[in-house]
């Protein structure tokens, strides 16, 4: 929102900063969002609070799906390091097919 569609009301926000800012942590949106809602400060802040918590559950989720994958190719590459090492040829399983269609 604009500067010209928020008129602010000083009494408001002096009343009200703490609530809104406690808005902006995890899953405390919902403090300012129910316990002010004659407050326009708060709410503000609660609503952008609300749609940052949604974010941040998601990208945990995504993440928590796709953390083994990453162990995962870490391990590869380990054991990758340490077949160049030994001067030995190690195919990766499924990445190693996928390469062979790089035409680098």
């Amino acid at each position: 929102m604009s500067d010209k569609e928020i008129k602010p009301d000083n009494k408001d926000i002096e009343d009200n900063k703490i609530i809104a800012a406690i808005g902006y942590v995890s899953i405390l949106f919902v403090l300012p969002l129910f316990l002010k809602k004659n407050s326009k400060f708060a709410q503000f802040h609660a609503k952008q609070g609300l749609l940052l918590f949604l974010i941040e559950l998601v990208s945990t989720w995504i993440a928590a799906l796709l953390w083994p994958f990453l162990v995962l190719a870490i391990l590869a590459a380990l054991w990758g390091i340490k077949s160049a090492m030994e001067g030995k040829y190690w195919e990766i399983p499924f990445v190693g097919k996928l390469t062979k269609k790089l035409n680098i």
